[in-house]
């Protein structure tokens, strides 16, 4: 819609190891989405809000990490999480990350951009779909698979090189991210969410 808000997006780059290679991905996917006039994104590296391991209680106070994240996805209308695939699942970090908030997730869409092997990360992205369910987020049905990404590089050492196929996945994931995270917008706006 013409004067609408632009969808406030929170990238989360999932991958800690060093060496990683999320970053890349994560740089490819927003710049896709800058293409775009209806999103405005934030990038969320988990290698650098290093929120701690171990959960706090619920009547402790979240720490000084925990709460500076969680006002960046607080106000997220909606998620792309870009994540490896470590041994047929996702890393434990992105799942303490999870794990460290609630409200932060409802009612809004998760998109994913995966990478690994022959399989592009469809494991992690099956696995993260329940977990995302169950912090009651609405995980998307389109996503972006890379299979063996290393392939992908061009002379000049960037990524990806000119004539990958997953650039026709990256729209389909942020078309259908963007309707759902405007729908869920305004449902949150004309009725608060209940868990």
């Amino acid at each position: 819609m013409a004067g609408e808000d632009p969808l406030r997006v929170v990238v989360i780059v999932a991958s800690t190891r060093s060496g990683r290679f999320g970053p890349t991905v994560a740089g490819w996917f927003v710049g896709r989405a800058a293409r775009r006039g209806d999103m405005v994104v934030d990038v969320v590296d988990l290698a650098e809000a290093r929120l701690p391991e171990t959960l706090a209680d619920q009547d402790e106070a979240a720490p000084p990490a925990v709460r500076a994240v969680s006002r960046r996805l607080a106000a997220a209308d909606a998620f792309v999480v870009v994540t490896p695939e470590y041994n047929q699942s996702f890393p434990a970090p992105l799942k303490t990350a999870i794990d460290w908030f609630y409200e932060e997730w409802q009612a809004k869409p998760v998109a994913f951009v995966a990478y690994g092997r022959e399989s592009g990360g469809l494991q992690a992205v099956a696995q993260l779909r329940q977990v995302f369910v169950e912090v009651n987020a609405v995980p998307i049905r389109s996503c972006v698979s890379l299979r063996c990404y290393w392939e992908w590089f061009a002379a000049d050492g960037s990524w990806p090189r000119a004539g990958a196929g997953f650039v026709a996945e990256a729209g389909v994931t942020l078309d259908q991210l963007a309707w759902w995270g405007l729908a869920l917008r305004e449902a949150r706006v004309r009725r608060p969410y209940v868990a």
